[in-house]
């Protein structure tokens, strides 16, 4: 009987459908840096996008330098850094991720305001060069998926992936469906976030998620009670961590969050939902113009290391009746 052992192996198209092998990262900041470690680390290829040679050479300093951090924590080996760093590749070029199956959108804005437009770009170019069965997601924190997918011939392949700072130790990542987002989108999605470590936190669209719009206001209230002269930076952060259990006081996560990043949340938030505990503190508004703008520049509400570290109070700390509290 003369039977082909071709027969019995999938087709191209068949073994493709529903594999996840290959993951494409458009803006590798510090979020699109740890989200590319955090894939590899659990054997899928990356493929990183950035602007120039300049940027793909500082990329590389970072992973290196974010990866020996760990290894000098006893967090890995020195042949795990190894394995990780030659499962992620960098590139000027979008048509580098036209095998990938999954492509999301990190990209930074300095700029004030919404990022809207500059998002779309990426869809649109990312749908140039995909495959017609690979997702498109955005690590938006505060934008629509419906708005950001308009310009695709194909909104039903858009879907948000929030990842939440540190990701390495944030063991949730907000999984965000549009109206439009398919089954076969949706489950891809939600497989590739468990095969990296991770909780799918199912979230119905909505500016802000969960996280953000929880985040903003507590940070905001942070800054009014500083202002009043309630109390000093550190005791409002000790008091929240210490009496609610929080991780990070409101002044210790914006610095790390970057207040600059805040703010532009905080104004895309307020423009949506027009509400008053959106609106950006003048305390923040203050800062970010004067540069001061958290952990990222070594100075914030608190000033810190190059290594992250606090060192000492940033310029605002003793704001208000200091007098009062030297106890």
């Amino acid at each position: 009987m003369d039977i082909k052992l071709e027969e019995f192996s999938l087709s191209k198209n068949e073994s493709q459908k529903g594999l996840l092998q290959k993951v494409g990262i458009v803006g590798c900041g510090i979020m699109g840096q740890q989200i590319a470690l955090q894939t590899s680390q659990y054997g899928i290829d990356v493929i990183g996008l950035d602007v120039d040679q300049t940027r793909i050479e500082e990329i590389t300093r970072c992973l290196d330098d974010e990866l020996n951090r760990i290894i000098n924590h006893w967090g890995m080996t020195a042949a795990e850094k190894k394995l990780i760093l030659s499962r992620i590749t960098l590139t000027t070029h979008y048509e580098d991720l036209n095998d990938c199956d999954i492509a999301i959108e990190t990209i930074k804005s300095k700029k004030p305001g919404t990022s809207l437009s500059m998002r779309q770009e990426v869809f649109h170019k990312l749908e140039e060069v995909l495959r017609h069965d690979a997702v498109i997601a955005s690590n938006t924190a505060t934008l629509m998926i419906s708005d950001l997918s308009s310009v695709l011939k194909d909104p039903s392949r858009a879907v948000g992936m929030h990842f939440i700072s540190p990701v390495r130790e944030v063991k949730i990542v907000e999984t965000v469906r549009s109206m439009r987002t398919s089954k076969d989108t949706w489950d891809l999605a939600c497989k590739y976030i468990r095969m990296i470590g991770k909780k799918v936190i199912p979230v119905n669209e909505s500016p802000g998620n969960i996280s953000t719009r929880m985040i903003i206001p507590f940070i905001n209230e942070a800054c009014s009670i500083l202002m009043e002269g309630v109390a000093m930076v550190d005791q409002i952060d000790e008091t929240m961590r210490e009496a609610s259990g929080h991780m990070m006081g409101p002044f210790e996560m914006a610095d790390t969050i970057g207040l600059d990043k805040i703010m532009r949340w905080m104004e895309n938030l307020y423009n949506e939902f027009g509400e008053i505990r959106y609106k950006p503190s003048p305390l923040l508004k203050r800062m970010v113009r004067a540069g001061i703008v958290g952990q990222r520049v070594g100075e914030g509400f608190y000033k810190w290391t190059p290594k992250g570290k606090q060192i000492k109070e940033g310029p605002v700390f003793t704001l208000g009746r200091e007098s009062f509290f030297n106890t």
